[in-house]
């Protein structure tokens, strides 16, 4: 793992969230280079770490295979929804933290064969897990109205049916330089403006095809299970779909969603507050961005599991975690 170009983001600020102390038992939800997992070990914590990408799984097994006979580096090639099933196989009921560095790593990014971004061309993928449809099975088979709908739910594009046009016009698609042009004619780019348009939808093409929302709403509640009393969860988003649903967990959680005014009356107060000590949005220096510009646009929460048992007022998915 040494020099790998994954720099963990808002690092600092994240340990100092977790407060790790040796013998402390955290899951990091999103393994990737393992920036966050090294400090985590430095600091004596036992780390329980989870990535579906089977390139990152590979690499971290070659160093937990240094660790000697007690390693304190376990690996888990799964999704990270299944943390509570995963860490039930091996013995584990509760954790002391759990931190996840939500959406796509730079080393996806910056490996053009991986297909997610359009800075170089590559095929038409976007995997996560190296499985299941690709990029260019759903544009290549989906009606048109669906691939509008993703387009304007997952990636904000509010010109997203004269996009889902464009690319149902233009099939069969196979790479990322294909579609990037089909989103750009479509939109009208210039070169040189601030902001690609194809932006938008690459996002949301990667977002649909790995579920991501859906993944991160059910790793949420499954952190609500796992986390044992005073138990640290930090979780670092990079766009605001993210980020609204960490905050609305978390409002939800720490039972401070709005509840009526002088017009209308209280609502009920319903089940105990899971989470507390909720932090505000903590989000990255001048410094931090100038060295690292991919972290420009993260966004920090982090709070504390309560005594309170888990809800029972779930989300479907949030139930499904646990």
């Amino acid at each position: 793992m040494t020099g790998a170009p994954h720099i963990p983001v808002l690092l600092d600020e994240v340990i100092e969230a977790l407060a790790p102390a040796p013998g402390s038992l955290i899951v990091d939800a999103t393994f990737g280079a393992g920036g966050y997992t090294r400090r985590l070990l430095d600091a004596g914590a036992t780390v329980h770490a989870f990535d579906r990408d089977p390139d990152a799984i590979a690499a971290g097994q070659r160093w937990a295979e240094t660790q000697g006979e007690e390693p304190r580096l376990v690996l888990h090639p799964r999704r990270f929804s299944e943390m509570v099933a995963a860490l039930a196989e091996a013995g584990v009921a509760r954790v002391d933290g759990v931190v996840m560095d939500i959406g796509v790593s730079s080393m996806q990014l910056d490996q053009a064969e991986r297909g997610f971004a359009f800075s170089s061309d590559g095929p038409l993928d976007m995997r996560m897990s190296q499985s299941g449809p690709s990029a260019a099975d759903f544009l290549n088979e989906a009606d048109e109205a669906d691939i509008a709908d993703v387009l304007y739910t997952l990636g904000e594009e509010r010109q997203s049916r004269r996009v889902a046009r464009a690319i149902v016009a233009a099939r069969p698609l196979s790479t990322t330089g294909q579609l990037a042009h089909v989103i750009r004619k479509a939109l009208g780019y210039r070169p040189g403006a601030p902001k690609d348009p194809a932006t938008r939808s690459f996002q949301a093409i990667r977002i649909h095809i790995n579920a991501e929302l859906d993944e991160l709403e059910a790793a949420l509640a499954a952190s609500e299970v796992l986390l044992g009393e005073g138990g640290r969860l930090a979780v670092v988003s990079f766009h605001s779909l993210e980020d609204r649903v960490v905050k609305q967990f978390l409002r939800r959680a720490s039972g401070s969603m709005p509840s009526g005014s002088r017009y209308l009356p209280e609502a009920n107060n319903g089940p105990a507050a899971t989470f507390a000590e909720v932090s505000k949005a903590v989000r990255p220096s001048e410094a931090e961005t100038s060295r690292n510009p991919r972290a420009r646009s993260a966004t920090l929460r982090s709070a504390t599991r309560t005594a309170a048992p888990p809800r029972p007022d779930l989300s479907r998915s949030e139930r499904r975690a646990a």
